[in-house]
């Protein structure tokens, strides 16, 4: 059965979304324009929402048998995420085509996506979750960071599909990625910090019922902030800075080097080939973070600056996403097997602390202003 892209509270506010078979066995996702409540939207939902027959047919000449005919709408959706990630980070479309240049192009498979979200009023983790957990995922581990005032879940893959093995995608076509979400505990913040956001928060209404189609068209739920507002959360939590001027936007995407097929699949080689070609990475902690057991092995790049027009007139470079990448080693008891044999679920699974406190560190002004060399 087709699972529901929205709530049925966002279906009733837009009374427009209905679903137009295009044959027995598959839907798509239809707008009609008249009623389409975002001006100047329509161009750019009706691309991202609403696939072509030709994409449509060719998601299922590649997908036919292998997984549920409405993960083809979840691919969609996590299609356009990636667009809008990539068309305003250019540090990640050049290292994907510089990986993809030099290893198999069809291998370049997503460890997991990150997302970030402020824990009030319920625009915290549970706003991007519910479309990922209508879909088959599964909640797993949470994840603390007290200095940060953060918390995070991680979500697996939907069970039962060949989301390990599918060797024909990419990227969001290959297999499914894991999910991770982080919220910002605002409740522990300065009563001014509380102040901004709640402020924000309160323009949105019940916009975190739509943030993954706010992820997917790349747009704000709530209105742009002032300059002196980012500035003034800046100063007590990048995190916070961060999320109010980006949204519910992609925060990035990790390549999985243990599936690339060249020396590349070696975090280390992949790390120094990267340096080699110019790009700047993460230092905090050291360019390789490394999990306690050894086993999860962490980079990523520097986050890219987007150019923001906020609503006093000013316009700023701030933070935008970044690309991490994940080698997760063979668990202890399967050392044995043969490489050939070696599967997703006999690797280290999940996320650390650890590394994860300091891959946050991406986005920050320390890590935006070093030097390199």
């Amino acid at each position: 059965m087709m699972l529901p892209l929205f709530s049925t509270t966002m279906t009733a506010k837009l009374p427009s979304l209905y679903l137009s078979p295009i044959n027995p066995r598959f839907s798509i996702i239809s707008l009609k324009k008249k009623s389409f409540p975002m001006t100047g939207s329509w161009n750019l939902c009706t691309t991202i929402v609403q696939a072509s027959r030709s994409e449509v047919d060719h998601q299922i000449s590649r997908f036919q048998g292998h997984e549920e005919e409405s993960l083809l709408l979840m691919r969609s959706v996590l299609g356009s995420m990636e667009r809008v990630y990539l068309k305003r980070n250019p540090t990640a479309k050049a290292i994907l085509d510089l990986v993809k240049s030099v290893d198999d192009a069809d291998h370049i498979c997503y460890d997991h996506l990150a997302f970030r979200t402020f824990g009030v009023k319920g625009h915290g983790i549970d706003s991007m979750a519910s479309f990922f957990l209508d879909y088959g995922y599964k909640q797993q581990g949470e994840l603390r960071f007290p200095a940060k005032k953060l918390k995070a879940l991680w979500f697996s893959p939907p069970s039962g599909l060949p989301h390990e093995d599918a060797a024909t995608g990419s990227g969001v076509n290959g297999p499914l990625p894991r999910i991770f979400i982080s919220e910002l505990l605002v409740d522990q913040l300065s009563p001014q910090a509380q102040e901004i956001i709640e402020k924000y928060i309160g323009t949105s209404g019940s916009g975190y019922k739509h943030a993954t189609l706010a992820s997917a068209l790349g747009s704000l739920t709530w209105k742009k902030p002032f300059f002196s507002d980012f500035q003034q959360l800046a100063k007590e939590s990048e995190y916070a800075a961060w999320t109010l001027v980006n949204g519910y936007a992609l925060n990035h995407v990790t390549i999985s080097t243990h599936r690339l097929k060249t020396h590349l699949t070696n975090i280390k080689a992949l790390n120094h080939f990267l340096q080699e070609n110019g790009f700047k990475l993460n230092s905090e902690g050291g360019v390789l973070k490394v999990s306690p057991d050894g086993l999860l092995l962490q980079s990523s790049t520097v986050a890219d600056p987007i150019s923001f027009k906020f609503s006093d007139g000013f316009t700023e470079s701030v933070p935008c996403s970044y690309i991490e990448f994940a080698e997760r080693l063979v668990l202890p008891q399967y050392k044995n097997l043969r490489p050939e044999e070696l599967k997703e679920f006999h690797r280290r699974d999940g996320f650390e602390v650890g590394n994860a406190d300091k891959i946050f560190e991406s986005t920050s002004k320390e890590q935006l202003t070093r030097r390199t060399g």
